[in-house]
């Protein structure tokens, strides 16, 4: 059989992966079936486990429907034993010495054995224990119909119990294209788990669909609504904060005139009260990095140091700077200097609650090649000999995503001009210190302010990236999707369904998108109910804004087009998710240098379907890796999750995620299976919400994910979560460390500005949209439709032909006429 992309023989394990990492891929190594015994015992009337109990004999000292399971270094031992907790048998699996992998007891991948499920159901499953190792979990495996039996996911960590103890636990719904399961409970520590009387039932059917509270329009697309509040800022960030409200930064907002003022701005939005404050700002923060850390503080990272010089030959500088905003204090700290300075920079954070950053412009305009480690052990920015480098340069807001097994997956989404060299996407791993290619990625070099997310869940490692452009040569921006499945043996890029299209206004009005016209400044946002909103974007750089919102399922693989954002949400727009359920969007600055203050939020179809579950009450807000947390709700619920906190900008938030929580219900009161892994999770707050059969989310209520110190402290020792090792040696190309290099020379055009013409905040294009002819005609009269007004000519060069009267202004009168 093929088992996750690697070929076993059956009753062999398959490849053993490299011990470097503490991660394990599961082989499970299927036995052939043999003569029984006795005559097989059937499942009850409601169980559909076929030898629940151990009680009917099979081959190889295997009860009937039951196979031995296992990958890696170690000493075991499967036996059936007396003691049960009902009948006369049990199983005990005991591992007695490990260095890698597990060992479990698991139903028989068979036709025979492993219940049928039904896409879409859920089902509770259940079983009784006695354990002498905290090191446990029940794990389990789907069958695909077409990619054959694979592993799906760790469901619930079994805590030690010297008597016999039931353990009971809801699946996700069954995803599409899954016929059977199988399910048992995988040892990866010294010492003994025996099991007795497993069941499996499936859920009751939902609830008929409630009546919709809006219009049936709004029903089925949601509803958009403009504040009535503007936005006092030019934010180009936001972040939110663990209290609820959300941080707006702007520093100087894209304005050359505040800059040399010294004027630098951020407001937090209260969204119970619709009101905004204005923050002092110590610095010019914008185009700067920024994430949550740990304790909910937010790091933000480099900015602005200066802005283009005017005659072009000096371009975006950025500072080494860094600073700390408090949400309690709602104030600003400085931190030590970064190495570099860092214009445009990546913000990642880990496991361990440490945050890396890669690529950005330094203080002289040119590429930083550095990688930067923000240690959360020390409170500050590492010297540069304790980081590892590679030397690369990674580009502007490089989206590199947490995978699960602590390395960083560069999705190809980034900011400005082409992509970097090779496929466009990797894998970096940063203890080894080496780059893997990683194939498939759609027209590389047009995935310029493209959006990249992981899908929920998280554990399911799969990658959407979507749309793009090249300000460049500034071609129509695309409808290309690609998905990777990280989880993959060899993980590669494959295509997904194109973005739909919308209308764009090209400056006379709103016209439908025609071809294969898509849009790049796209957002991409995960909400509570699995799904994925996009909105916003443009045709071109900064200019022609493209009117279009869908909701993509990542278990369809489908888009479906809902209301439109009645505001442009081009260049420096964000979009976000609010504690609520709602969606907040803010920002536009096309290229004539003006901002659009307007806010917007839109209410999806899940919030109009009459009254929402409730969490009641969450016992404990403190959360440690691999417990089992109680809450209260007011109604039955089919699932739970953990959403991390918005940190975007320029379509770029790599530490967006969506964490499932497995069930295990007891009517009103639910208990939550937390993650034993703190790279699927990285350790900070998120926000929890609890969803019912119609798929509508609670109100989030704030928990708090404690970081290695706490998993050290529950478990006695250092922190080793066990996850499944997936895309453990990729086919691309691999590469070490570069020759050491100061930086990386980048033109200082890299913004798409020819800045021979206006103010260093106006973007006069370098390249014109394909279909405005190379005439000083058209290309004033398209520079008119889109508001540049009258555009002074820096220096006596003129290499767009705007001037041709030679009197310092571009496209007067006089310019337009003449041939």
């Amino acid at each position: 059989m093929t088992v996750w992309g690697r070929s076993t023989v059956r009753g062999r394990p398959g490849p053993r992966p490299r011990v470097r990492r503490r991660t394990a891929l599961l082989a499970v190594g299927a036995l052939a079936s043999g003569l029984l015994l006795i005559s097989p015992q059937p499942a009850s009337a409601a169980n559909l486990i076929k030898n629940p109990g151990f009680e009917t004999a099979g081959s190889d000292d295997m009860p009937y429907c039951w196979e031995k399971s296992g990958w890696g270094d170690n000493d075991f031992t499967f036996t059936t034993v007396g003691g049960a907790h009902t009948g006369s048998k049990a199983m005990k699996v005991e591992l007695t010495r490990r260095v890698s992998g597990d060992r479990k007891a698991l139903i028989t991948e068979s036709a025979a054995c492993a219940p049928s499920v039904a896409v879409g159901k859920q089902y509770d499953l259940s079983l009784w224990y006695k354990s002498t190792t905290p090191d446990t979990s029940v794990t389990l495996f789907r069958h695909d119909t077409t990619a054959g039996w694979q592993y799906w996911t760790d469901l619930k960590t079994l805590e030690m119990a010297g008597s016999w103890t039931e353990a009971s636990v809801r699946t996700p719904a069954i995803p599409a294209g899954t016929d059977r399961i199988t399910w048992g409970v995988s040892v990866y520590g010294t010492g003994s788990v025996t099991t007795d009387d497993y069941t499996m039932d499936v859920v009751a059917d939902p609830v008929p669909e409630p009546e919709c509270t809006g219009t049936p329009d709004e029903c089925l697309n949601g509803r958009w609504d403009v504040l009535p509040t503007q936005n006092p800022v030019r934010s180009m960030h936001s972040v939110v904060l663990n209290n609820g409200k959300v941080l707006l930064i702007a520093g100087s907002g894209n304005s050359e005139q505040m800059f040399e003022a010294g004027t630098f701005t951020s407001a937090v939005y209260d969204p119970k009260n619709g009101t905004y404050k204005q923050i002092p700002t110590p610095d010019d923060m914008f185009c700067a990095g920024h994430v949550q850390l740990d304790d909910g503080r937010v790091l933000v990272m480099s900015g602005n140091k200066g802005y283009p010089s005017a005659d072009g030959t000096i371009g975006y500088q950025g500072y080494k700077d860094s600073y700390i905003f408090d949400p309690v204090t709602e104030t600003y700290s400085k931190t030590n200097d970064m190495n570099d300075g860092h214009w445009y920079p990546s913000a990642t954070i880990l496991g361990n609650g440490d945050v890396i950053s890669f690529g950005g412009l330094k203080e002289d305009s040119t590429g930083s090649v550095t990688a930067e480690l923000w240690s959360d052990a020390e409170q500050k920015w590492l010297e540069l000999w304790k980081v590892n480098q590679t030397w690369s340069y990674w580009g502007l807001y490089p989206s590199m995503i947490l995978m699960q097994d602590g390395r960083l997956f560069y999705s190809g989404s980034h900011v400005f001009g082409n992509n970097i060299p090779g496929t466009g996407s990797a894998i970096y791993d940063y203890g080894a210190n080496t780059i893997t290619q990683v194939p498939g990625l759609q027209n590389k070099d047009e995935r310029d302010q493209s959006a990249s997310v992981l899908l929920p869940p998280a554990q399911d490692q799969k990658v959407l990236t979507l749309g793009g452009g090249n300000i460049e040569s500034n071609p129509a921006a695309n409808r290309l999707t690609d998905v990777i499945d990280l989880k993959a043996a060899n993980p590669a890029y494959v295509a997904g369904p194109p973005i739909p299209q919308g209308t764009v206004d090209l400056g006379n009005g709103k016209v439908a998108q025609t071809g294969s016209q898509g849009k790049m400044y796209v957002s991409a946002v995960l909400l509570p109910d699995g799904k994925v909103l996009e909105t916003g974007g443009a045709l071109h750089n900064r200019a022609d804004p493209v009117f279009e919102t869908s909701i993509y399922d990542p278990a369809t693989n489908t888009f479906d087009p809902v209301a439109t954002d009645p505001e442009e949400r081009g260049y420096h727009s964000s979009a976000f998710l609010l504690p609520d359920g709602r969606v907040m969007t803010t920002g536009d600055n096309p290229g004539n240098g003006t901002w659009n203050h307007d806010v917007s939020i839109y209410t999806p179809p899940y919030l109009l379907k009459g009254d929402r579950p409730a969490i009641t009450s969450v016992i404990d807000k403190e959360w440690v890796y691999g417990d089992t947390q109680r809450i209260t709700v007011d109604r039955p619920i089919v699932k739970a999750e953990l959403i991390r906190p918005a940190a975007v900008t320029h379509s770029s938030d790599p530490n967006q995620r969506f964490v499932d929580l497995p069930l295990s219900v007891d009517g009103n009161n639910v208990d939550l299976n937390v993650t034993s892994n703190p790279n699927l999770a990285p350790p900070g707050w998120y926000m929890l919400f609890a969803v019912d059969a119609n798929g509508v989310p609670s109100v989030a209520e704030w928990v708090h994910l404690q970081g290695p110190s706490a998993l050290a402290q529950a478990s006695g020792e250092a922190p080793s979560a066990h996850v499944h090792d997936f895309a453990d040696a990729p086919k691309g190309k691999v590469t070490g460390p570069q020759k050491k290099t100061k930086s990386k020379k980048v033109s200082p055009t890299i913004a798409g500005c020819d800045r021979h013409y206006g103010t260093a905040n106006v973007c006069v294009p370098t390249a014109f949209p394909a279909e405005v002819k190379k005439t000083t005609a058209a290309r004033c009269a398209w520079l008119k439709e889109n508001d540049y007004g009258r555009l002074k000519v820096n220096g006596k060069d003129d290499p767009l032909r705007l001037d041709r009267n030679k009197d310092g202004l571009a496209c007067g009168k006089a310019d337009v006429k003449r041939r």
